[in-house]
């Protein structure tokens, strides 16, 4: 009987087994944490965002590092089989704003068990509490691994899908990438991606709890442009959260001086500047007699008045039929662009992904195996690979895995 062994219990890892196990395969899954699937139960904010209901041709294009790599694992288990996996055992699923699909329950832990009952229906073993400290490698060939506890488990394939570095409370440490490279894998530095972002301007902490929906952000790096989306938008005490900011940290995770770069907040995206000047003349003239502080409340959210109402440099308490056209259309300007300077990225523990990990360019994609070391895999976010945000990081992690386990399940050439 073959022996497979996979390196971590998150969602990588258990598709794998799900897909590797068979009645001539014994799989084990080796997990260091407690309880599988650890860093599952807070995606999504506990609702566990498991994949995004769109082609494999959009979902490549939502792929930020390494697409192509990613080819044959997206089209072998696209978003529509995930879900027509994950429904045939009974979990109801829904599909939300932009594609992203959710358990109907909206508990991630729903999704867990699923996993977890499609492991016990194969006869995968689970062993919990069990960390790896090294592959066991001979003639160039992995044929095991060696636990923290001295204890060597043999292998005819092993499966690295050990996560990367986000969310570390979870074991997600990128303490495992040593693993790999100390069996002469390349690792691509890893960094906090789908990250929140730190902010100089101190009103930004006023606004705290403050969620802006369809605006438009845009980031920019001296004269180029790094992003610009429209969508939804956070406040927090540090600074700007939410999906428009974690795609866009995607796309700058490589920036080195940020004193250069600003985020501008498009608060109204559907109205040109005169269109806008023209509704705020209107505003202002059913509110006539007010004082400009509070003639703004059709426009803007409540919290956001007095900030932009001291940004904009016009006396708060001045009358609005007082306010010149120079101030209403410096209010305009203020309103279509919000400038922010960002400090940088906040940190792993913040991060929903790891950009970064080992190199793919040492990774066979048609198969997900080892260029160098024959019956060594991986998977998942441990290698270098990332997406943006809606569910399209939990579908890499379920192709990846789905590939790596029809991989080792299969005959090695060599032995045919």
């Amino acid at each position: 009987m073959k022996k497979i062994l996979i390196v971590g219990g998150g969602a990588a890892g258990m598709m794998a087994a799900v897909r590797a196990a068979g009645a001539d395969r014994q799989v084990t899954i080796l997990e260091k944490n407690e309880k599988l699937g650890k860093k599952l139960y807070i995606t999504g904010k506990g609702r566990c965002n498991l994949t995004n209901d769109c082609s494999a041709d959009v979902l490549m294009n939502h792929v930020m590092t390494n697409p192509k790599f990613m080819y044959r694992a997206l089209f072998g288990l696209d978003s529509q089989k995930t879900m027509a996996l994950f429904e045939s055992q009974g979990l109801r699923l829904k599909t939300e704003r932009g594609g992203r699909v959710f358990p109907e329950s909206d508990k991630s832990s729903d999704v867990i068990r699923t996993l977890e009952r499609m492991l016990k229906d194969r006869k995968v073993q689970v062993r919990l509490r069990t960390e790896v400290m090294a592959l066991e490698v001979e003639n160039g060939r992995c044929i095991g691994v060696r636990t923290t506890n001295g204890e060597s488990l043999p292998a005819d394939r092993v499966l690295l899908a050990c996560g990367g570095c986000s969310y570390p409370s979870t074991g997600s440490d990128g303490s495992s990438y040593k693993l790999a490279v100390d069996q002469g894998h390349r690792l691509v530095p890893v960094r906090p991606s789908l990250v929140p972002m730190d902010i100089e301007e101190s009103w930004c902490q006023e606004l705290q709890g403050l969620s802006l929906k369809n605006v438009t952000v845009t980031l920019q790096e001296g004269k180029k442009i790094r992003y610009k989306e429209q969508g939804e938008m956070l406040f927090t005490h540090f600074g700007v959260s939410g999906p428009l900011i974690l795609s866009a940290s995607a796309r700058c995770g490589r920036i080195k001086d940020w004193r250069n770069v600003t985020l501008c907040v498009d608060l109204k995206p559907a109205l040109s500047a005169e269109q806008l000047d023209g509704r705020i003349l209107r505003e202002f003239q059913e509110n006539i007699n007010k004082q400009f502080r509070n003639s703004l409340g059709a426009l803007l959210p409540h919290k956001l008045i007095p900030v932009i109402v001291g940004l904009s440099g016009i006396d708060g308490f001045k009358p609005v039929h007082d306010v010149s056209k120079a101030e209403r259309q410096r209010l305009g300007s203020m309103i279509k662009n919000l400038i922010m300077h960002p400090l940088g990225l906040r940190g792993f523990r913040e991060a929903i992904i790891t950009a970064g990990g080992i190199s793919v360019k040492d990774v066979n994609p048609s198969t997900m195996e080892s260029k160098h070391i024959k019956g060594l895999y991986f998977a998942g976010e441990m290698l270098d690979i990332d997406a943006l945000t809606g569910g399209y990081n939990l579908q890499l992690a379920w192709s990846t895995g789905w590939l790596a386990g029809e991989s080792m399940s299969g005959e090695d050439k060599d032995e045919l």
